[in-house]
Order: structure tokens, then sequence, then C-alpha cells
């Protein structure tokens, strides 16, 4: 969401803007005292016992009595030759004087500590004495109060988004400032006018105002002006788009603002750091920053900056998926706002919980806050934050396929940004206005808007890069691909001369597109692969597992479409190794770690063809690989895009590959239905029940054959003529978007007959991760299984979870029946399991590391939004486990142990058995599933067992104790499993109730 992605942003560097009113600033008290040490002589600490006892007096408004003590420290100061506390024991000499209203004394002090302070470069000395030797200067000139005053109005006029009237005053402020000779705040003024034309899109005039600020700051010795105009600058090159200038300065400014000790500055400088690494996409980052913000806005006690630092980092972890922890933060943030009156934090709050229910499809919620926050933004006046949330209701219209109405919205918002005179937001409308009438087919109308947006972008001197791409894909919808190509290359062009990889990596792989639809396969596989290089190298350096996982999402469509331009050239085995690397690189990357290579390098741990083979050899498997391919297409007359081809590649265990596909066309043209939702609807058909789902329809035999033998068609039949006729030769299928959802040991043929009984079935995320997790097999060695090194968890007592975002907890129901299975399951094994109040979840974590074998019979709660919140159910330690939000330590004993924790452990065990529903479910990302299974395995887990939906308890505990039984016959682990199926099928017929479970990983 654009307008949110900016929004806190927006509030912090309003307070950008200044006035010089002096109330506020007397009586001032320099509180900076010498430091006492062990070394220093007794004259100097009797010079600062005086100078604390004055200040102390001071504050009582004993002030002959602090007279004669700073008198006195001044002149022991004098006498060792301590400049620096000299020039502050002549400051608050010169306060006190103030104070008193003894002004020719208090100026004559103040300047002669104001000369040290230079002389000692004592900055913070420099910024508390200035504005009292201006506010004595100026007491009784009428000029200087009338330019403040207009300063003081130009401030009102800045918060209400008119920044046109707050620049007319600030020129009439600056003209009388000049004429009166006021350096000082003249620098104030051109600040000011520089920041307020910046918010209406006049970059570089704006910049080129706040440039003359900073040079007349520096000239005076003027800390806090310059303080002021390095921020300012930041916020300019931050809208701007120009993210490594702005934070050049931000970072200068952070150092002065500690420097001179001043606080609010501080906060507010980290705050604006955190929204530029946002902008970024490095969130690990921004997150650190706006939680040092808050630290000191906590320090403060200042409630009103708290709560737009909560906010801060609430938006961050939206950004990353986290919407749970954002939700909670952002509702903090409001109930603050509201506490402190600051209808400006609330208003982009509200904006911000839009955007999180907007990213995770509950469309009626996303409105419904927006329209609050549309609602507070008309009450305060504050016309930009208006056009910006008419801007994001448009755009959950078009999410929701409703593209007219989203136009509306957008007309809305173009209005006012054409009435307060702000081309940054007319050309963002009219940006989104191009784009609804290209979903809509209406190519030539989105052309016209586009090339109004480009122009104001022109005009304003900002990037041109994004509005020359959207005219390039519209002209490559069109057909025309010279002149799509002609745009797309220029854009490149700016993104390589502005070095920002995010952009660069977009603009390559549009260009490869166009190069593609053009028919020039070698310019496009060029372009296409030097996309992936790029963005690669952002994943590389993007922080911690999530993070990649995000930035590898944006990949995905490359790996995609390259895969395409290879296989039309007839390159399949190199098709074969891009669709390779396009899978789980950050699952690979966190298996670093037990391999030992090294994670900065990552192309030359991307397999080769023949790496690829050798891994088939190694495996003694037929190795599927699965590929979807997306077209776009018109249906009536609104553009979207369809799953076209499946690309299938088999590798032998001899290292045979071959390459098949499968056509989709007539399955969306004909059924009016897509690859996902045949996946659905046949687990449906099976009678399959789950988080999302409570009360599936009964099963129905005939519905259930057909939609099982349909997707055999699609998936198995293309290659069946491939696969090993030896039923215990083992068949390890890597699945990709909804195949992960895909029960393939159910899948039947023409004749009825289910997978599982042709083949022995386990899957991986990718060939790679195949391979390592048999080196991590090897590492561990087959050592025999002792009992005590065996963990069966089993019914704990439940802890009470948010089933939905937003809703209300409820309590999980117990799992008597999974008891049962944990204590069958112990007693083959002469072991003791952990039930009920045993099973807590430090007990758990502390046993994990020494595990051999680890087994959960309870429930387990799949997150399809973010993934690693998707948890084990476990014994809560503590009654307020529920409270919100929780530290990091009391979520170690909330009662869920979820994937992101897991993710830090590091194990020995060589197989986990996550025996609960939807185990093996989780965000489905372009990396991967992203839940428990992957939590596992990066933990070091060779063999890992899940379940894709919520099982009949009673079959569940049957097909496990038979799977361990097998174990003990010293089968591997994929045999084990489909015997014990294969028996459990025999016992309960429908394939709800054996065919949930998978092997993903290692089979011995």
């Amino acid at each position: 969401m654009r307008s949110c992605k900016v929004g806190l942003g927006v509030l912090v560097c309003l307070l950008a803007v200044v006035s010089t009113s002096l109330g506020s600033s007397l009586p001032m008290v320099f509180t900076e005292s010498p430091v006492l040490a062990q070394t220093l002589d007794a004259r100097k600490a009797e010079a600062d016992r005086l100078f604390l006892q004055g200040i102390e007096q001071l504050k009582k408004n004993q002030l002959e009595a602090a007279l004669q003590s700073f008198q006195q420290a001044l002149k022991i100061y004098r006498e060792i030759k301590d400049r620096k506390a000299e020039g502050n024991a002549l400051g608050n000499l010169g306060i006190t004087y103030l104070s008193m209203k003894n002004y020719p004394k208090a100026i004559e002090y103040l300047e002669e500590g104001f000369i040290l302070a230079k002389e000692t470069k004592n900055r913070k000395l420099q910024s508390e004495v200035l504005p009292s030797i201006l506010f004595i200067q100026r007491l009784n000139d009428r000029r200087f109060a009338e330019a403040n005053l207009l300063l003081d109005q130009s401030v009102l006029m800045s918060n209400t988004s008119q920044f046109k009237a707050a620049i007319e005053l600030n020129q009439q402020a600056l003209k009388i400032y000049r004429e009166i000779k006021e350096p000082i705040s003249e620098a104030t003024a051109l600040n000011n006018i520089g920041i307020n034309d910046v918010f209406l899109g006049n970059y570089e005039r704006g910049i080129g105002y706040i440039e003359q600020s900073l040079a007349m700051a520096r000239k005076n010795s003027d800390p806090l002006n310059e303080n002021r105009a390095l921020g300012n600058l930041g916020i300019a090159y931050r809208r701007k788009g120009d993210y490594p200038k702005a934070i050049y300065y931000f970072q200068q400014q952070l150092a002065i603002a500690r420097e001179i000790e001043d606080s609010l500055s501080e906060l507010k400088v980290l705050a604006n750091l955190g929204n530029v690494y946002q902008n970024q996409e490095d969130y690990e980052q921004a997150i650190s920053y706006h939680e040092q913000s808050l630290a000191i806005a906590r320090k403060m006690y200042n409630r009103l900056q708290e709560g737009m630092a909560i906010g801060n980092i609430g938006h961050s972890y939206s950004l990353i998926g986290n919407y749970g922890k954002a939700i909670e933060l952002i509702q903090q943030s409001i109930a603050i706002a509201e506490e402190v009156n600051n209808p400006y934090g609330k208003q982009l709050n509200l904006s911000i919980l839009g955007s999180i229910y907007h990213s995770f499809g509950e469309y009626s919620k996303a409105k419904e806050y927006y329209l609050k926050s549309l609602e507070i933004a008309k009450q305060i006046g504050d016309r930009e934050a208006e056009a910006g949330v008419l801007g994001d209701i448009g755009y959950v219209y078009n999410s929701q396929g409703d593209h007219k109405t989203a136009i509306s919205y957008h007309e809305q918002h173009l209005a006012i940004a054409r009435a307060i005179s702000n081309p940054a937001s007319e050309s963002q409308a009219l940006s989104d206005l191009g784009g609804s009438y290209f979903y809509l087919g209406y190519f030539i109308k989105a052309i016209d808007y586009y090339e109004q947006s480009l122009d104001i972008a022109r005009a304003m001197k900002v990037s041109e890069s994004g509005g020359l791409m959207n005219l390039g894909n519209i002209y490559d919808a069109l057909g025309d691909s010279t002149k799509a190509i002609d745009y797309l290359q220029q854009s490149v062009a700016i993104e390589r001369k502005t070095n920002t990889f995010v952009g660069l990596g977009k603009a390559l792989h549009n260009l490869g597109v166009a190069f593609k639809n053009q028919g020039n396969l070698l310019a496009a596989e060029k372009a296409l692969t030097e996309a992936i290089q790029v963005r690669e190298s952002i994943r590389v350096n993007s922080g911690n597992n999530l993070n990649r996982v995000l930035v590898f999402d944006t990949l995905a469509n490359t790996y995609r479409i390259l895969q395409e331009v290879l296989v039309a050239q007839n390159k399949t085995d190199a098709a074969l190794e891009i669709s390779e690397a396009g899978r789980a690189r950050a699952l690979v990357d966190s298996l670093a770690k037990f391999d030992n290579y090294n994670q900065t390098q990552p192309k030359q741990y991307q397999l080769k063809i023949e790496q690829i083979k050798q891994v088939a050899k190694t495996q003694n498997s037929t190795i599927v690989q699965y590929s979807t391919i997306n077209y776009k297409s018109q249906v009536e007359g609104q553009v979207k895009t369809e799953e076209s081809e499946l690309y299938i590649w088999v590798i032998k265990p001899t290292g045979e590959v071959t390459f098949r596909k499968a056509d989709f066309k007539a399955l969306w043209q004909k059924d009016k239905t897509n690859l996902e939702q045949l996946v659905q609807i046949s687990r449906q058909s099976i009678g399959v029940r789950g988080a999302k789902m409570e009360n599936p329809p009964p099963p129905n035999p005939e519905n259930q054959k057909k939609r099982l033998q349909k997707l055999h068609e699609i998936l198995i039949s293309p290659i069946a003529d491939l696969l090993p006729k030896k039923e215990t030769d083992k068949v390890v299928f890597i699945p990709q978007s909804s195949l992960f959802l895909v029960p393939f040991p159910a899948l039947q043929d023409k004749n009825g007959k289910y997978l599982i009984e042709k083949h022995t079935i386990l899957t991986s995320p990718s060939i790679q991760v195949l391979d390592l997790t048999k080196k991590q097999y090897q590492k561990l060695g087959n050592q025999p299984l002792q009992s005590k090194n065996m963990l069966i968890v089993g019914n704990p007592i439940m802890p009470k979870v948010t089933i939905k975002i937003g809703d209300n907890q409820q309590k999980l129901p117990p799992l008597p029946e999974a008891e049962k299975e944990a204590k069958a399951i112990a007693n083959l094994f002469k072991t003791q399991p952990l039930i009920g109040k045993q099973a807590t979840e430090s007990t758990v974590v502390q046993r994990l590391p020494q595990a051999q074998i680890i087994h959960f019979a309870t429930h387990g709660l799949f997150d399809d939004i973010r993934g690693l919140d998707s948890s084990i159910a476990l014994t809560p330690e503590n009654p307020n486990s529920l409270s919100s939000p929780l530290s990091k330590e009391e979520q170690k004993r909330d009662g869920l142990l979820t994937a992101e924790e897991i993710f830090g452990l590091e194990l020995k065990a060589n197989l986990v058995v996550l025996s609960a529903c939807d185990t093996g479910r989780g965000r489905i990302t372009g990396d991967g599933v992203i839940g428990l299974s992957r939590s596992f395995i990066s933990a070091g887990v060779p063999s890992v067992i899940v379940s894709l939906w919520s099982v009949d308890d009673g079959s569940t505990a049957f097909l496990m104790t038979e799977f361990y039984q097998n174990l003990q016959q010293k089968m591997d682990k994929a045999t084990a499993l489909r015997k014990a199926m294969l028996d459990t099928k025999k016992k309960y017929s429908n394939p709800s109730q054996w065919a949930a479970f998978t092997l993903i990983g290692e089979s011995q």
C-alpha cells in the first residue's frame, strides 16, 4: 500500500518544520557537568561540587546563591585552565542573570560562553546558548516578533498540508529577517520554505533552500539549525527515492543530535532511518532503528513519541507478514494517540491497519479501517492524508476486481492532489488510474494517464523509471514490442545510473518479458538472467531467513519466465537448473551451517545438471520436479493471470533426464477452474477438514474418484512411463506452489489404483535440499536408538489461541486419542511420554537437542499468512500467557512452539514426526512452504513426517503405531510409512484417514 509505506514517516517529517518562538526556551539550565574521576585533583573536585550546587540552587530559584556558586566554580576552572568547564560555568551565569532580568550581564556571560563553546567544540553548549542570546538581542524588536508570529502560523499550515500557504508565510518572515539582519532566524525560515517545497514535490528547489539554511547554520556555529537542515535533506532525498543520500544526511543528523544531547531530535532521526531502511526492504534494520527510537521515547516519558515509535515498529512487522504482532502494536499505538489527543497518529495507524487487512484479503475490514482514517483526515483538515487514503481504498477495490469503483476513488485522490497543488500525489493518482484502466483492458486510456504521470515526474526531476516501466508494460500488452522495449531500456538505464538494485531487478525482468514476447529469446535470456543476479545479491544480504524469503518471493516469477525462454530454445537441461535454483534458496542458506559452505557466494552452490544427476544416483531414487508456468490473458475485458502449463522433469537413478509438459489451458477454458482450485476441491472431495474449514461436506465417493483421477491425469499420466515399475523403488516429488498440498499417495489412475500402491513416495522442497538432508543424515550417523533419547509428546494441556487474526482467543480442545497414541508409541520403545501438564514448552525445548526421534501427537496450527507463526500446541506455563504482546521470554512459555522458535535451534534428531493436523502446511511462497516442516529441516533434522490436513484421531494412532513397528523391523522411513499407509487403508478406507502424511527429506 503506497500511502502507508510512508505513513508514520510523514508524521515525523512534519515535525521537522520549526517555529522560532523562544518562550519555551527560557530559562535554560546547562546541566552538562564535568565528570568526576579519581584522577582529578582536589581543586577540580571542589569546582565541580560548586557547579552542581549552583544548578540545584538555580532550579530552586535561589538566584543570588546560584550566582555565588557559579562564580566560585568559574574562578577555579580558570585557574586550572579547564576551558570546557569554564564555558559551562559562563553559560549558567548568563542564564542566572537572564532569570534575574539583568540582560546586560546575561548577554555578557552568554556571549563569552558561546565564544568558548566554539573554541572547545562544545556543540551542546552552543545549541543552548545561542537561542538565549537571540532572545535578549531581539527582546523589544517588534519586527522580529512579527516574523516569529508568521513562522508560528506557517507551522499550522504545514500540519494541515497547506504547504503553499506555509511557504508564503515563511517568505514574508524571511524578508523581515533579512531586513533586520537576523541570520539565525533567516536559516530557520529558509529551512521551512525548503521542506514545504519538498512536501509539494518541488524537490530540487526545496533542497536548494535547505542547503542554503545548512550553509548559514554552519557559518554561524548554529548546531540546532544544522541539525534540522540535515534532517530535512534526509526527508527530501527519501521522498525523492534516493535512499543512500537520505541515509547519508540522517546519519550526520544523528551524530549532531547525540553530540548536543537532543533526545527528541535523536528519536525522530532514528525513526526516519527506520523508514528509509523499510523503503529499501531491509526490515531487520528498520525494526532495529524503530526500537532504538522507542527506547528513547520511553526514557523521556514522552507518550506521544512512544506511540509513534510503536506504530512504526508495527508497520515494519506488517511488511514482513507478521500481521498478528503488527496489529497488536498498531492498536497499542492508536490507544496512546487517543490518550495524548494525537489525531494525526491515530489517522495514520488506522490506515496501516487497513493495509494489513488488505494484505491478507480481509477486504471489508480493510475498507472499514480506511474509512475511519479518512474521516479523521477530513476532521483535522489534512488534505494530503485524505488523498492518500482515497488512493488506498481504490487499491482495495482493484484487489477485489472492481476496477470501476477503484477508478472513482483514484479520481477523488487526483482531484484533491490538484486542489492542494501536490504534484507528487497527483503523479501517484494518475499512475493508479492508469493501472486500473490497464486491468480493465482500456489500454489507450491507461497510456494517457501513465504519460501524464511521467510528465509530472520529469517536471519534478524525480526518477522516471517507474513511469517508463508502466508504459513499457502496457505497450508490451498491446503487442507493440518495439515501443515497449524502448521504454523499458530507458528504465533500465536510469536504474543502473541510480544504482538501486530493487528497481533494476524489476526493470530487467520487464525488459526480459518484452524481449520474450518479441521473440528475441537470446536477449530475453540475458535480461532475465541479469535480473536474477541483481535480486539474488539483495537476497543474500537481506539479513534473516524470513527477509530472504520475502526478497525471493519477488524473484519467483522471473525464474518461471526464464524457464519458458530456455525451453523455447530447447535448452531443457538449463531450464531444469533454473527451476532448481528458484526453489528453497533461504532453506538452503539455513542448511549451510550444517554443510560448511560459504553463504555469501550462492551461485557456486546452485546445482548444475551433472550435480542434479549425481543427486538422483546417490539417492537411488527417481526425482520428479514440477514447475508451473503462467499466462496473461484478457477475460471479459479484464487482464488476468492463469496457470498455462506444467513443466515436468524426471531424473532417473541412472542420471537420465527427461522433460515433459502438461497443458492447463483446457482446465480453465473448458472446466472454468485452475490447478490451485482443482487441488482445493480434490482435498474437499475426500472430506479434508482443517483450521480453515470446520465442517466440510461429507465425502462423495464418485466426486472423490473423479477429482483424484483428474489430478493423476495432469501430474502423473504425462510421466507414468518414466516412473519405476517396482513398488519398493522410491519416487521423490519436488512440488511447487499449490502442488505442495497435493495428496500424492491418494492420486488414482484410470483403473482406480492409488499411487501409493504402485510407488514408495516422499517429497522435498528442492533437489538441493534433498542432497543436503542426505549429507546431514550421514553426518549424524546411523546410531542405535536409545529409549532415553526418544521425545514423545501427547495431548498437553491445551493453550488458548487466536484462530483468525483480530479475533478473540479460544482454548483448543483436548486430544485423548493422541494421548493413547503417544503412550502406545512410548510403550513400543519402553520409554515415558510427556503427557498433559508435563508437556510444557520449556521442558520440550530443553529436551529437543538431545533427542534422536521426536514425535508430537498434539494440535498443529498452520499460518498461511506468514508461515513462521505455524505452531505445535504444548502446555502453557503462565496464566498471563495470553497477554498482548508477549516478550520473547514469555513467548517461550506460552504453550505454542512456533516455526520461528524452531528455526533458531540446532537439533541432532534423525526424524521428527508431526502427528497433528496441518503440520505440513504454512505460507506458500516463491521459496516454498514456510512452516513447521521447513523449520525442523533448517534446525538440522534430515527427515520430517507431516500431515497435509487434520486427520481422524483413531486412524492416526493406528497408522503411527504401524509406522514405528515397521521402523523396528529395520525398514527405512519411506518404506515404513508406505507400508503403514497401506495397512491403515485396509482398516480405514477413505483417503482422508490414511493419505495425509508425507515424508520430507531423507528416506533412510
